[in-house]
């Protein structure tokens, strides 16, 4: 039989927000990791910003990396050119200054593949605050997207 912490591992890295919800509301931690060793949050579909919502909104751990590359679910969201995603993991309390085993910070990444509007997103944390570590101003920033856009300009949401 499947474990829990499989079946969610599974719903979320295939965008099933329904299934997250759930299996979240049934009791599954959202921090526990599935028998490869990876969490919810690591192998979820980086595109689905409801996912990545609801598990953040339920506990999981935006800081959690990989053992082996060191990357976090910040970096996935960079690399792939994820800018919504990335604002979500950010406003959670993600990390933006920390570098994965080859030495580079998501920003390198998405520089690397190209995405400009994640680059122009974490550039302006950057300039804004001289230390992504010390980003007090980092909710009223995103792209052009119609999600982002909806995002601009609120605060936080309240836990």
């Amino acid at each position: 039989m499947e474990s829990s912490a499989d079946r969610l591992a599974r719903a979320a890295a295939l965008g099933r927000e329904h299934e997250v919800r759930a299996l979240l509301e049934a009791g599954a931690s959202p921090n526990a990791p599935n028998t490869f060793g990876r969490t919810p949050i690591q192998v979820m579909m980086m595109g689905n910003v409801k996912v990545a919502a609801l598990l953040l909104s339920y506990g999981a751990d935006s800081n959690c990396e990989d053992p082996t590359t060191l990357s976090r679910p910040v970096h996935d969201a960079a690399r792939e050119g994820f800018l919504d995603t990335l604002v979500v993991l950010h406003q959670a309390g993600a990390r933006l200054d920390v570098r994965d085993a080859w030495g580079r910070l998501p920003l390198d990444l998405a520089l690397e593949r190209g995405h400009h509007d994640v680059v122009r997103y974490l550039r302006y944390l950057l300039s804004s605050a001289g230390n992504v570590s010390r980003v007090t101003d980092r909710h009223n920033f995103c792209s052009s997207t119609p999600r982002c856009l909806g995002l601009r300009g609120q605060p936080p949401k309240q836990r």
